[in-house]
């Protein structure tokens, strides 16, 4: 049987990628796969062992906590800005989230032993993954407060924007059935809130696809939250592309 060739590798595919010194690029690359994720593909389970590193490329992946009864909420998204398995460089090895991929695309994905190498012999590699994991749980702890103390109709526009972000067009293909598990709240309620959108003419919804008709309307009825996020991942991260 033939072979199948090994797709090439583009560093600025990924943020974080295009971000790593040429030293550092040079001893990553031979390492380094591209792979096709699918929609509502596992990465890892809770307390599952972590074999690889995700540097998503035009995918979106969910970080979730799931409850004994199967309910769920998204604690965090990853997109090209990003890595998933952020438990690997900092000792944990495992995580209680779950990684789903919520928007199909392609990935870049490293050994799990080769990162953690790296993270322990390169400096620029440390820090820069460091700044990342305090972006990641400034996302992390904000959505908690959204989820807490802001409407859903806010908690909606703040997810569409962080999604839409990290992706290279204003679409997402994406269930009202899905979003719901992932917001943590009853699928009426997002059918709702999507119709106040579409509505305004902010968003435009069909079978399962999401348009962004209206980014500006859009950030105008969201909260702060999606702000302060994405202040700190500028912040933190000011040699990447801005999110």
């Amino acid at each position: 049987m033939k072979a199948l060739m090994k797709r090439p590798i583009n560093k600025s595919s990924n943020q974080l990628l295009a971000a790593l010194p040429d030293a550092e690029w040079a001893r990553w690359k031979p390492h380094l796969e591209t792979i096709d994720l699918k929609l509502g593909q596992v990465l890892y389970e809770s307390g599952g062992k972590m074999s690889y590193a995700y540097f998503p490329i035009d995918a979106i992946i969910s970080l979730l906590f799931v409850l004994e009864n199967g309910a769920s909420a998204e604690i965090a998204v990853v997109g090209n800005e990003g890595i998933v398995g952020v438990s690997l460089f900092m000792g944990g090895k495992t995580t209680p989230s779950r990684a789903v991929v919520q928007s199909a695309g392609l990935c870049i994905r490293l050994n799990a032993e080769k990162l953690v190498k790296e993270f322990n012999v390169s400096l620029p590699v440390m820090h820069l993954l460091l700044r990342y994991m305090q972006a990641l749980m400034t996302q992390a702890t904000q959505t908690a407060v959204c989820n807490r103390h802001h409407s859903l109709d806010q908690q909606l526009c703040r997810w569409l924007l962080l999604s839409i972000d990290r992706l290279p067009t204003n679409q997402l293909i994406m269930t009202q059935e899905l979003i719901a598990n992932m917001l943590g709240v009853r699928r009426e309620g997002v059918t709702e809130a999507a119709g106040k959108l579409q509505k305004a003419g902010l968003i435009s919804y069909a079978r399962g696809k999401i348009e962004i008709l209206d980014r500006i309307g859009i950030e105008k009825r969201s909260c702060e939250c999606y702000k302060v996020v994405k202040d700190e991942y500028d912040r933190l991260l000011p040699d990447l592309i801005s999110i």
